[in-house]
């Protein structure tokens, strides 16, 4: 662990059990399916067999005389959506698109697009209902290329849809299939290239990926006699669900309330609603309370991968310096806009300090599933490109790979392409550590063998959060949250509590509650949950000290000045008495009644984070596989309040990383049906093909938190594409520039197969 500027503390850097483990490895914990109400009934979902189709007519007649049937909904039931634009927190979604997404109207545009659906006393004669529904369809042209998608002659998704350059707020004259048009610029790229050393041209291509969480989406909603509408819910963003189902079914926010279970995986993916509003109208007209889940085939279907993706890249060194990039980014949105091109556009020269660049984004639609955030969304397709070329330059001007990062490396004050200056970061820090690793000074030998490394960066988010403390007179505190636990939240925020509050971490109990409980969180996304929310936490446990000085003062009858808190313990400074935390605790009722303490918070002082992977890899020329040696990721973390879930999390990353580089693709048809939708064809890493991963952990604290907190759990996905793209070429001479680096792709290149 390198460490710059630590305090000592006595909670943070521990690495305690989590509080929500016992009941999880038990079987105890209650995941979204596990409902279960009195007289529930259950709904399944008809889907579009074509990619793009306009509805003729849906006739569901005969669905609505089927045993065991007691509702069925069309779009025809939704209230006519308001076309504006809702914030989710880490994302932003059109209220109508959302609601053409979730049960389609005049046109389906994928395969898997929500038509009808059937509530049931049984999910077996729902589905059996479902074949019951005629829908005539006129079958279109389906576009499932992004390039393709952008060509003058395409077939149009939406014949209304306008490009909007978003520098200016100008629409287009012509419709088209690209939503949003972008860029980003500084200095004279043309004079940096003639002056160059050397310029590198590539295109580079990506396939949609899935998040791969183990848990599929599902909703159970009861829509109660008087109005108000409850849902269950497998979610990252409880208030996210609820303001959109509001939205989308015309209700008060008031009305809706939104339990979040526990969750199994996200990554990203459980942003977004699909089931919610379905199931509560099913509800509504049956007037039971109704359950969805999702199967396998629709989770892959019907929900959001993450873009496909075409991104060219010029750039040009001069000596051991880069000097210029151009690069066009066009990555596939799906079905609606809203794809990750301006987090690729803006991440992926965050690590250098460049003065001359042009970055020009698109924002595509395609028949294929709308797409949802993956884990520092937009950013691992970017990084793949630039670090690729950037190995590239290196190599060409005979400089180490990583000390070509060091001289180049943004640092505090260097401008994001977006002008704003960086606060204190670590980018340069984690360079240095990945140069003087272990891994990285051991040789690497033998033939078809190779080294990569790669950098890569992700904002981190602020935005809202609330938690309410209090103190029992036990001595233990009750910390009330709305945040999702995905990743071990639960334990980094009750650290934080408890170093805040000088009391051991065991006295913290939180717990995640619903959204009436609670004030509003934004979503367990964007790296933001144990920054903002342990940020209003730490102001919860201020105001919960200030209380303890005020009630001992008063106790004494003392001036609170003449009392200091430190590490839970209330301290007259005039004579020396004293109460721990626990026994003042247990004085409330006599000295004003319970002890409580509340933040509510737009979280600022978000600090960036930054990753330097190391990977060897040793490819078999005969059957292409690429064996994953050796494994080391260095993170700028901030401060790691719990270790164990650091690692843990850069781990997971790299692994998903892994699956991204060299195996997993959504692979469709010429009529865009999914060919690979389940896990046994969709392949996805195993343990038997990662190694054990190295973690080096750099603190370089965030200034912008009083525990120097920087998200950790979406920079480790960024580097791995492009670093093992990088030791493939290193071992095998081959500049692959298309993902994933499959075995059949590697076969067909070193034996000249390949386009």
């Amino acid at each position: 662990m390198t460490t710059v500027e630590k305090p000592q503390y006595r909670v943070i850097g521990t690495r305690p059990i989590r509080p929500d483990g016992v009941e999880k490895v038990t079987g105890k914990a209650l995941y979204g399916a596990d409902i279960r109400l009195p007289g529930m009934i259950y709904g399944k979902i008809l889907r579009s067999p074509h990619a793009h189709a306009r509805i003729l007519r849906i006739d569901t007649s005969e669905a609505e005389r089927a045993p065991g049937v007691l509702a069925v909904v069309t779009h025809a039931d939704l209230p006519v959506a308001a076309d504006r634009v809702e914030e989710l927190g880490e994302s932003a979604v059109n209220v109508r698109e959302v609601a053409e997404n979730i049960l389609a109207s005049q046109k389906v545009l994928y395969r898997g697009h929500a038509v009808a659906a059937v509530a049931a006393t049984s999910p077996h004669l729902a589905e059996e209902a479902l074949e019951l529904i005629r829908v005539e369809y006129e079958v279109l042209p389906p576009v499932l290329d992004v390039l393709d998608a952008m060509r003058d002659d395409a077939p149009l998704l939406d014949e209304n849809r306008r490009t909007k350059t978003l520098m200016t707020g100008e629409l287009s004259e012509k419709p088209s299939n690209v939503a949003s048009y972008n860029r980003f610029q500084d200095g004279d790229v043309e004079a940096a290239f003639a002056e160059a050393d050397v310029v590198v041209e590539r295109e580079f291509r990506t396939k949609m990926v899935h998040q791969g969480y183990i848990e599929p989406q599902n909703s159970t909603a009861n829509w109660n006699a008087d109005g108000t509408l409850t849902i269950w819910t497998s979610t990252q963003g409880a208030f996210a669900v609820r303001n959109l189902v509001a939205e989308v079914l015309r209700k008060p926010i008031a009305q809706v309330k939104v339990v979040p279970m526990e969750i199994g995986g996200g990554f990203g993916g459980k942003i977004p609603i699909y089931l919610d509003p379905i199931a509560a109208l099913l509800s509504k007209k049956s007037g039971r309370p109704v359950k969805i889940v999702m199967s396998r085939t629709e989770v892959f279907e019907a929900t959001g991968p993450t873009s496909g993706t075409v991104i060219r890249v010029k750039a040009a060194a001069k000596g051991d310096r880069l000097t210029a990039v151009q690069a066009s980014l066009f990555y596939e949105a799906g079905a609606f806009p809203g794809s990750s091109v301006g987090a690729g556009s803006m991440t992926m020269l965050a690590p250098y300090n460049v003065e001359n660049f042009v970055i020009d984004a698109y924002d595509v639609v395609v028949n294929k599933p709308k797409t949802a955030a993956y884990r520092a969304p937009g950013a691992p397709a970017a990084a793949f490109a630039i670090e690729s070329v950037i190995d590239e330059l290196a190599r060409h001007q005979k400089v180490d790979p990583l000390v070509f990062r060091k001289v180049n490396s943004a640092r505090k004050g260097t401008k994001m392409v977006n002008g704003i200056a960086f606060p204190r970061i670590g980018h340069e820090e984690c360079v240095e550590a990945a140069l003087n690793s272990d891994h990285y000074r051991s040789p690497i030998e033998g033939p078809y063998r190779g080294r990569g490394v790669a950098s890569g960066y992700w904002f981190n988010g602020g935005m809202q959060s609330s938690v309410v403390v209090a103190v029992n007179t036990d001595g233990t505190v009750n910390l009330i949250e709305g945040s999702t636990d995905i990743g071990g939240t639960r334990a980094s925020l009750a650290m934080q509590l408890a170093e805040t509050l000088g009391i051991p971490y065991e006295s913290i109990r939180p717990s995640v509650v619903d959204t009436d409980s609670i004030g509003h969180n934004d979503v367990t996304g964007g790296s933001r949950t144990t920054f903002a929310t342990g940020m209003a936490v730490y102001e919860a446990g201020m105001a919960i000290r200030r209380e303890m000085v005020a009630r001992a003062a008063k106790l004494w009858g003392l001036a609170e000045e003449d009392v200091e808190y430190d590490a839970g313990i209330i301290r007259s400074k005039k004579d020396g008495r004293q109460f721990t935390f626990k026994e003042l605790a247990a004085q409330s009722a006599r000295t004003g009644g319970p002890i409580t303490g509340k933040a509510s918070l737009v979280a600022r002082g978000v600090g960036g984070a930054y990753g330097t992977h190391i990977v060897d890899v040793e490819v078999d020329p005969e059957t292409g596989k690429v064996t994953i040696l050796r494994y080391t990721a260095v993170q700028d973390v901030g401060t790691a309040i719990h270790p164990s879930y650091v690692e843990g999390q850069i781990q997971g990353g790299v692994v998903q990383g892994i699956g991204w580089a060299l195996n997993e693709e959504y692979v469709f048809d010429e009529q865009g049906r999914m060919l690979n939708a389940s896990f046994l064809d969709y392949r996805m890493p195993t343990a038997l093909d990662v190694p054990m991963i190295d973690t080096i952990l750099v603190e370089v604290p965030n200034p912008g938190h009083p525990y120097g907190v920087r998200g950790v759990g979406e920079v480790p996905i960024v580097p791995p594409l492009a670093a093992i793209a990088n030791a493939i070429y290193d071992a095998t001479g081959y500049r692959f520039t298309e993902l994933p680096m499959s075995p059949r792709r590697i076969v067909e290149a070193l034996n000249g197969l390949s386009g």
